[in-house]
């Protein structure tokens, strides 16, 4: 392994952070660079060699310049060889050497490895919020806010290395030099130093928050845009091109404003800044001259003196953008942070454990969930199923039924009763191990931009490609999938589906569902309208698949098409939240009750929808 590689390694580009992002800044900023302090701390010396290899440069120059002011040509090698070498020496050797060691602490320890370290916590700690919150939020936007706050925090933790302490050693090692020179030269830096951090005082926190509005009218262009592209279908169905385009100029004249405002403080932050700037050489080289004139400076000090100086107001200006620059990104980061850093609303129990294979005993006692509003959800649900058992589940649209699925899912919690799967309240387990012990196809199939092979392992990462197939057979969906091809050339299994599965028609989208599901195998089986995108004969073939595939399983089932669950063992009928109804079909047909109605009002065995008008 080469050195380079050596170094790469230092920081641990992917280790999970330690506990929940804080919300104030400092907090959060260590929360975020919490196992790189080893290899900042490393790039930071090394910058700061840098830093102090400047000023010696200037050293060795005003010494040269001693030299030469003071012998005589023909004694200049006899007299000074040894400071001649060390000349020499420090630019061709010593110098290079310690800003190529700077440069790859920079490059290589720290650039590869702190904008992964940030973006995989960031983006590990978004994935643990609950669906609330991705529904109350732009899916653009909360990307953007990852990877804004992830680069922001990479830029200052960069900058603090590569320039603030560079710039802090060339300054100390500037006022011992002129300590040394004489005192006052270093009076006359301290001063001119503390009128330059009042004037950063001044500008750096206008800069900051305007800063923070603008990064936060960034994201919501990008929002507005990415949600225009992710429906563009239907803005092209309905003809709203120019509605969508005016929402996005919206958007972007926002933007033009807020980067408008960050433009003006900033320009007025380089004017001021290039002022006192031009004071630094006036102040220290027309010291040194006059120091000279009285003969307590050399023209070597004078040399080294306007050298420093020189390079000191060079810096100034590539110190104060980098600030700038910094002050920026502080701002970007408090704006993420913000969207970002709240606590997850819901999480598992501090004892939860692991919930192993189940047996698929359900129970639902008293559960009451209204989405925290004061009416609507579910009031009062107590609903039995054995292990094994095939329940439909029917009502119009708004009774509760996908609500009563979400619950099982944890997807929300409970605000009355509680759920339990073989005996244990499902609050009580981790949520990761209770859904992988439930298959699950929706009415919207949910698709990755992916390979089909890899949407049909996603229901099970360790499935063989025979698992696959058969999953795919089972599913009527294997003969398509061999005649699927993308934009690349990919064909079958590894063809991609595009955004959401675009590329495929709904039926085959849903097919690849089952067959997640189906190679998922897991012991419960939640079918929300899972063969609605279905034409009448491929449903047939997948209904025999799904009869099969639910063989000692239990199975929850809604259907609006009552005659897809005719046959399951119980059908639970919902209305306003409530169960109204339950029994087989043939005995809910005695009862001459609201299951009843629906089934003699369908069309083809579909549930319309006057009931939902009801």
């Amino acid at each position: 392994m080469t050195l380079h590689r050596r170094l790469g390694q230092l920081i641990d580009a992917f280790r999970p952070a330690d506990g929940p992002p804080p919300d104030s800044l400092l907090a959060f900023a260590r929360w975020c660079l919490s196992g790189a302090w080893g290899g900042l701390s490393l790039a930071a010396v090394a910058s700061a060699l840098g830093g102090v290899a400047d000023v010696m440069a200037a050293v060795l120059l005003g010494a040269v310049v001693d030299a030469v002011a003071i012998g005589s040509p023909d004694s200049l090698w006899s007299q000074n060889g040894l400071l001649i070498a060390a000349f020499v020496g420090f630019f061709l050797l010593l110098r290079p050497v310690i800003f190529g060691i700077s440069s790859a602490t920079s490059s290589v320890i720290v650039g590869p490895n702190v904008l992964p370290l940030v973006l995989s916590r960031l983006h590990r700690w978004t994935m643990g919020h609950s669906v609330t919150f991705f529904d109350n939020d732009f899916a653009g936007r909360l990307a953007q806010k990852q990877m804004q706050t992830a680069r922001a925090v990479t830029d200052v933790a960069t900058e603090m290395v590569n320039v603030v302490a560079f710039a802090l050693a060339s300054v100390l090692g500037s006022a011992a030099f002129l300590v040394s020179v004489d005192g006052w030269g270093a009076v006359a830096l301290i001063v001119w130093l503390g009128a330059y951090l009042g004037l950063i005082r001044f500008f750096l926190p206008r800069i900051r928050s305007r800063s923070s509005a603008r990064a936060s009218a960034r994201a919501m262009v990008t929002g507005q845009v990415v949600d225009t592209i992710t429906n563009i279908k239907t803005v092209k169905l309905f003809a709203h091109a120019e509605h969508e385009d005016r929402a996005a100029l919206g958007a972007m004249a926002g933007f033009r404003e807020r980067a408008l405002d960050f433009g003006v403080v900033s320009s007025s932050f380089r004017l001021s800044l290039m002022f006192i700037a031009g004071l630094l050489p006036v102040i220290l080289v027309g010291g040194s001259i006059m120091l000279w004139r009285e003969g307590l400076a050399t023209p070597g000090d004078i040399a080294a003196s306007g050298a420093i100086s020189m390079r000191l107001s060079q810096m100034t200006g590539w110190v104060s953008m980098a600030l700038m620059g910094m002050w920026g990104s502080i701002g970007e980061v408090e704006d993420g942070m913000r969207t970002l850093s709240p606590p997850h609303a819901l999480t598992d129990a501090p004892d939860a454990e692991d919930l192993e294979r189940v047996a698929g005993r359900i129970e639902f006692d008293d559960i009451s969930f209204a989405y925290g509003r004061d009416l609507g959800g579910l009031q009062d649900v107590a609903l039995h199923i054995r292990p094994g058992e095939k329940i439909g589940i029917v009502g119009a649209s708004g009774a509760g039924k996908s609500t009563l699925v979400a619950l099982l899912l944890r997807l929300y919690d409970v605000e009355g009763g509680a759920i339990r799967i073989d005996g244990r309240d499902i609050r009580k387990v981790t949520q990761e191990s209770l859904r992988r012990q439930i298959g699950m196809v929706t009415q919207e199939t949910a698709m990755f931009n992916r390979s089909a092979r890899d949407n049909i392992l996603y229901g099970r990462p360790d499935a063989t490609q025979e698992d696959i197939e058969a999953a795919a057979k089972s599913a009527e969906a294997h003969d398509f999938i061999l005649g699927l091809q993308d934009h690349a050339g990919r064909k079958g299994y590894e063809a991609h589906l595009g955004e959401r599965g675009v590329k495929l028609s709904g039926g085959q989208r849903q097919r690849i569902a089952l067959a997640r599901a189906f190679v998922k195998d897991a012991p419960i089986l939640v079918l929300d309208e899972a063969t609605s995108a279905l034409d009448s004969e491929v449903e047939a073939q997948v209904q025999d698949a799904l009869s099969r595939a639910m063989k000692g399983k239990t199975v929850l089932a809604i259907a609006h098409r009552l005659s897809t669950i005719a046959q399951l063992d119980r059908i639970i009928v919902m209305d306003a939240g409530r169960i109204v109804e339950q029994g087989t079909h043939g005995q809910l047909l005695a009862k001459a009750g609201l299951y009843a109605r629906y089934w003699n009002r369908q069309s083809g065995g579909f549930l319309g929808t006057e009931e939902a008008a009801e």
